[in-house]
């Protein structure tokens, strides 16, 4: 991508209505677009990052054996009548319309009941099980207060993952696999030695479930956590929780603000059950389906990410989800022996595989290094006559600032994987 064409520009201030750092760093670094409070547009650098960020959840939802599809956002009030969950008592946060044809539909804040209900078409026998589907979806929820930018939107990027099961054990089984795979998610997201695997209140889903929670300043919940013995606990749920059989006591639990990427939910028979949702087991008895329920979000994690690694320059990308790997700015871009060296760079990084942002623009050294660091993608290497005059580039790194000076050989054999 040369960045003379991306269409986006950079921005010295965010908009004076948009108070989370997250946000106001995405929107000026040219990632996102504020259409509303809570509501956002996924610009080409930010879309960027959320297809690495997808990536490396569908590849962990694939390795323990998760199915991917896409659902309908449009829900229907019988389905979730018979669950209660139509009510607004119940589930506070839906989005509802009047249909022209008559009656009342939904608009997807989570996706149990209709893909329980769906797959009664696909599980009538023991045989059948185990499986697990999941999707990535828009969701959207009519959240009261919308202050906290992409890490609580009304409208947000989700992995929404679904497991049936023929018995409680077949059940734990995926439940704990998946565990698993959500600690490879946030690991390979840079964030994992800071995320915990946190007991919590279900809400409008089960009585408890675990949540994936990041320790994060911006975040709006309280978790207690001992980091020797990887124990946390949420807020809500502590005084009902016997921290005797965890082996660990109050006074070992440190409390500290953190923000929730991920949860996953056992729903038992119980769905299934209102659902309709049957099958025969061996035996030829007819019994409810086992099952859970696995949540990222995608677009919160690419928002936590953000206000855990900012600094004061701008946004600081882990390699495995920016946007592209090297920044190559191009300076003295009116020499035309310059600009064409400058240009043979970004050939030759682009056929070794290497994704480049190449700032080929008519601006000056002290924007095109603002702009870099607001960025934030991981490596910044420069092309300039001084530079060509020492037979050696510049190479940045964004998330130390360290330099060094690396011959064009060293800076290809660098950038190979």
């Amino acid at each position: 991508m040369r960045q003379s064409r991306l269409f986006t520009k950079t921005l010295k201030e965010a908009p004076s209505d948009e108070q989370a750092k997250n946000a106001q760093l995405l929107i000026r670094a040219g990632y996102i677009h504020k259409e509303m409070a809570g509501v956002y547009q996924l610009l080409p650098l930010g879309l960027k990052v959320v297809e690495k960020i997808k990536q490396i959840v569908r590849e962990e939802m694939n390795n323990v054996s998760g199915q991917e599809m896409l659902a309908t956002t449009l829900q229907r009030k019988d389905l979730w009548e018979r669950t209660s969950r139509w009510s607004d008592e119940v589930v506070d946060v839906w989005f509802k319309s009047e249909l022209k044809a008559g009656g009342e539909v939904g608009f997807g804040w989570s996706h149990e009941e209709p893909l329980a209900n769906m797959m009664i078409n696909h599980i009538s026998s023991y045989k059948d099980l185990p499986t697990m589907i999941y999707q990535f979806q828009n969701k959207l929820r009519n959240e009261l207060r919308a202050k906290s930018g992409i890490m609580r939107g009304r409208e947000f990027l989700m992995k929404d993952m679904y497991s049936f099961a023929e018995t409680e054990e077949q059940h734990e089984e995926m439940y704990e696999a998946s565990k698993v795979a959500y600690t490879n998610v946030f690991n390979r997201l840079g964030i994992g030695g800071d995320t915990f695997v946190t007991f919590a209140a279900g809400g409008a889903f089960t009585e408890f479930s675990h949540e994936f929670q990041t320790v994060c300043e911006a975040g709006e919940d309280i978790t207690y956590i001992n980091r020797e013995k990887g124990i946390a606990i949420n807020e809500e749920v502590l005084a009902k929780t016997d921290l005797s059989e965890l082996g660990v006591t109050q006074e070992e639990l440190v409390e500290t603000k953190t923000a929730e990427v991920g949860n996953i939910f056992n729903f038992g028979r119980q769905k299934g059950e209102e659902v309709g949702l049957f099958f025969k087991n061996d035996a030829g008895e007819k019994v409810p389906v086992w099952m859970g329920s696995y949540g990222i979000g995608i677009t919160r994690v690419m928002g936590v990410v953000v206000e855990k690694f900012a600094d004061d320059k701008g946004i600081v990308w882990p390699e495995s989800i920016a946007p592209f790997k090297v920044h190559l700015v191009a300076l003295n871009t009116d020499d035309d022996e310059i600009r064409d060296w400058s240009d043979g760079v970004y050939t030759a990084l682009q056929k070794l595989g290497v994704e480049v942002l190449y700032d080929d623009r008519e601006a000056r050294p002290g924007e095109k290094f603002a702009d870099s660091d607001l960025i934030g993608i991981p490596y910044r290497v420069v092309v300039s006559k001084k530079s060509k005059e020492a037979g050696t580039f510049e190479v940045v790194t964004r998330a130390n600032g360290e330099v060094r000076n690396l011959t064009e050989e060293e800076l290809y054999e660098d950038f190979v994987e």
